[in-house]
């Protein structure tokens, strides 16, 4: 190919001192891989803006492009799985933390790690879903094999502003639950709302101080959040139900009483999305494609150039970040 260098945004710590830039890379310096990329569109996750920013030990190469994941579309390729011209998209498998991330023009990955893309998205609303709205559909499918259907009882969902909670109040509206999003921020009301929330309720509800069973309520639960807000979910949850959790910007402990296990048959459901294998991981893709309109992906995200991500990541640490934010790395 005739592309011999590229722009991305580079990380590096050298000798104490830390520089975020905009830097123009040579393709030789991109890892091993069966398949060259050019990169489309990445989005910027939680995990992004603490590599970007430096507030949590992300990266394990230096220097290093972030971005947990992209999609774009196929340069060279020696495997037959894929051809030149092909769209695809990768998250997870340690892109953006040990091996060259979506915050560049070009990235080379091990085939295996795409995922074809799917009839009826388009690379940008694949990268709308991203890793947040993989993570979503993990724990909507994790609540489904354990036995939840719609029905009589609602479905919380914390953390719902954000990527993931967005993403999973979408999903579970389009699939015919009754949604109660749980937010920080009631000035979203009716955000949430547009994209399926029934009703929103604050999330003091599940960090306040509290008997150690409630009134059961919630016939299951995404918790995006981790920390109090985790432990004050098990107090209402209805018996024979299940939290799915994935997420931990509100801590990585939690407190709870045995109660809801024991007595009410409550489980916790681990949804982890990094090294999930191809194949259920093509499945979940398929379904978002299915069950997520263009309409509720576009109303959920905002499109940002390479330059503007610094500040969106001081942004997106601090809780400030509605939706999906979409970067256009060629912007």
């Amino acid at each position: 190919m005739s592309v011999e260098r590229f722009r991305a945004l580079v990380v590096e710590e050298d000798s104490g001192r830390r520089s975020v830039e905009i830097r123009d890379v040579p393709l030789s310096a991109l890892p091993e891989g069966e398949v060259l990329v050019r990169v489309a569109y990445s989005t910027l996750n939680f995990k992004d803006g603490l590599a970007i920013t430096g507030k949590g030990k992300v990266l394990r190469v230096n220097p290093m492009a972030p971005g947990i994941d992209f999609s774009g579309t196929v340069v060279e390729s020696a495997s037959p799985d894929y051809k030149p011209g092909d769209e695809v998209i990768l998250t997870g498998w340690g892109v953006g933390e040990r091996h060259w991330g979506g915050f560049s023009q070009y990235n080379r990955v091990p085939a295996e790690w795409l995922v074809p893309l799917p009839t009826g998205l388009s690379l940008r609303q694949a990268m709308t879903i991203g890793t947040a709205g993989f993570t979503a559909m993990l724990c909507v499918l994790a609540l489904e094999r354990f036995g939840m259907q719609p029905g009589e009882r609602e479905v919380v969902v914390t953390g719902a502003s954000g990527g993931v909670g967005s993403t999973a109040v979408a999903l579970l509206a389009k699939a015919g639950y009754t949604v109660v999003a749980s937010t920080g921020r009631p000035h979203e009301a009716e955000y949430l709302r547009e994209i399926g929330a029934s009703d929103i309720i604050d999330r003091a509800v599940f960090t306040a101080p509290g008997k150690p069973l409630d009134r059961e309520r919630w016939g299951g639960a995404i918790d995006t959040v981790g920390g109090a807000t985790l432990g004050g979910l098990f107090r209402s949850m209805a018996y024979n139900t299940a939290v799915a959790a994935c997420g931990n910007a509100g801590g990585i402990e939690f407190t709870t009483s045995v109660f809801p296990f024991i007595l009410r048959n409550v489980a916790l459901l681990g949804v982890e999305s990094v090294m999930v294998p191809p194949a259920p991981r093509r499945a979940a893709w398929e379904r978002m494609a299915r069950d997520l309109s263009g309409e509720a992906l576009d109303r959920m995200t905002e499109v940002i150039p390479l330059a503007a991500l610094p500040e969106y990541a001081e942004r997106i640490t601090n809780a400030s970040v509605r939706g999906r934010v979409v970067v256009d790395v060629n912007a």
